[in-house]
């Protein structure tokens, strides 16, 4: 055993108690190479750690330039360079690199001897980094869980949840790229349906085939997949290859309890270091829990959305128990008194009769709009959204109205239709009529559909109707019906379309 010179004793103790006052893994592994290179007094030093698969995953160096380091492959090109290993528990966590002493010759016994001894203290130095940035980054994922469950179940107006966890996945990895990718409507392809980091624009919206890809292999296992850029060069599939120069790769489910939301496609670029078991295991489990998260929250929503449904249904109910019953009973009371009133009194109480009629109508088109499923498209629906539509244009409601039992009338092209005849008629009112009033009645009488659209404007031309009514005709003739187009007598144009039903 070499016996170490008091001075180099006081040196090695100096260097000690520098390695083992930091934690970060980037400063220790620069104060270990710093401090070697100052006890052998060699040119450079350069300290690669050994990842917990057993590959390369960080070197740092003293003493050249980086552009030098990286033309020779990672470290400086030296006829005398001088390799330590670092272990703990006879496991190897590192290699410490020297080159020869910058006054000449080679190393000494002596050298290698307080190199050996300072080894020692690295590797403990280095196991206690990895600890601690372990410790980090799994309370790092333990705060990005919680903080995306908080922010699924409660969501502030236009948050995307996808966008949400492909954000934290970007930054919790360190990765240059996140490609969240859901199978695409043809068969056997998947779809980028939203991505983040490097190019995600050029990214988001691909597809490309399911066959032997990252993701697929993540979502018939189950599980994260993990692939290295050897790995990558040997078949799979990486739709990111022809925008990004795919290094390493981690592939992780969006596994729920009620089957799968796709999968998120995490990338690094080709010469920054793999990802590790860490990576893998953490960034799977918060994929899982936040796939979980984004149920619940669409279970809470939908729970929400009953809430309002039901309320609505309440309020329709009640209005039409109540309200327009107490309007019935009370038109009926009215037309008694016209008929036994005086002349001037009579016109006025029919008149009043007449409003509550349409009072009556505007609340049954109410009732059905808060009774209307969302999913269910009729003949009515079809009506009153055209209508809405129009409402901007017009700067004023028009005056809506159905008749006969129009809601039996469920046929898609029947609807379409319809649909058509009002959304034309309403936008020659709003181009030409300069109307303030509009009028759409629907009425289904015996064997008859009959849309009327009428308006208090100045009217169409003769171009206008030709080019404007054309289709509406055609659409009338191939039912066996008419469309016709007059003048109002008081000014303004009425549009009759009518069909017969068989």
């Amino acid at each position: 055993m070499v016996a170490l010179s008091q001075r180099r004793l006081e040196l090695l103790m100096q260097a000690d108690r520098a390695i083992l006052s930091e934690l970060s893994m980037t400063t220790v592994l620069r104060q270990i190479a710093s401090s070697a290179r100052d006890l052998v007094d060699a040119r450079y030093a350069a300290v690669g750690v050994v990842g917990t698969d057993g590959e390369p995953a960080e070197l740092v160096h003293v003493g050249t330039p980086d552009d030098a380091v990286r033309r020779n492959g990672g470290l400086a090109a030296d006829h005398g360079l001088l390799g330590v290993p670092i272990t703990v528990r006879d496991a190897v966590h590192a290699n410490l690199y020297l080159s020869e002493p910058a006054g000449g010759g080679g190393f000494t016994a002596e050298d290698r001897a307080v190199l050996d001894a300072l080894g020692v203290t690295a590797g403990f130095a280095i196991q206690n980094s990895w600890l601690y940035e372990d410790s980090q980054r799994r309370q790092h994922w333990a705060e990005a869980v919680a903080q995306v469950s908080s922010a699924l179940l409660d969501p502030s107006p236009g948050d995307d949840p996808v966008a949400l966890i492909a954000d934290t996945v970007l930054a919790l990895t360190r990765a240059d790229v996140v490609s969240v990718v859901v199978p695409a409507s043809e068969p056997g392809t998947f779809r980028v349906q939203l991505a983040r980091g490097v190019r995600a624009s050029e990214i988001e919206g691909m597809t490309y085939p399911a066959l032997r890809s990252v993701a697929a292999l993540a979502l018939a296992t189950g599980k994260g997949v993990r692939m290295g850029s050897q790995e990558v060069e040997e078949g799979f599939v990486i739709h990111l290859r022809s925008i990004v120069d795919v290094g390493a790769v981690l592939g992780l489910p969006l596994h729920g309890s009620e089957g799968s939301r796709g999968a998120l496609v995490v990338v690094r670029r080709h010469g920054r270091p793999a990802f590790d078991l860490s990576d893998l295991v953490l960034s799977e489990s918060f994929a899982a829990q936040a796939a979980l998260a984004m149920e619940l929250a669409q279970a809470r929503a939908d729970q929400q959305q009953l809430v309002v449904l039901q309320d609505r249904e309440r309020i329709a109910r009640d209005l039409h128990d109540h309200v327009i019953q107490r309007l019935y009973a009370l038109g009926l009371t009215l037309e008694g008194l016209a008929g036994s009133s005086d002349p001037v009194t009579a016109p006025r109480l029919v008149s009043v009769v007449d409003d509550l009629d349409v009072t009556v109508r505007q609340i049954r088109n109410l009732i059905f709009r808060l009774q209307a499923s969302e999913t269910v498209r009729t003949l009515r629906s079809a009506v009153l959204e055209v209508t809405d539509e129009a409402t901007p244009g017009l700067g004023f409601d028009p005056d809506v109205s159905f008749e006969g039992p129009v809601d039996t009338l469920a046929d898609e092209a029947l609807v379409g239709d319809v649909e058509a005849v009002c959304r034309e008629a309403l936008s020659n009112v709003v181009r030409h009529a300069r109307a303030s009033s509009v009028s759409v009645r629907v009425t289904a009488f015996g064997a008859a559909l009959t849309v009327v659209v009428s308006d208090d404007g100045i009217g169409l031309d003769r171009l206008s109707r030709r080019s404007g009514l054309h289709n509406l005709e055609r659409r009338a003739l191939q039912r066996q019906g008419s469309c016709r187009l007059s003048r109002r007598p008081a000014g303004g144009t009425v549009l009759r379309w009518s069909i017969p039903l068989t």
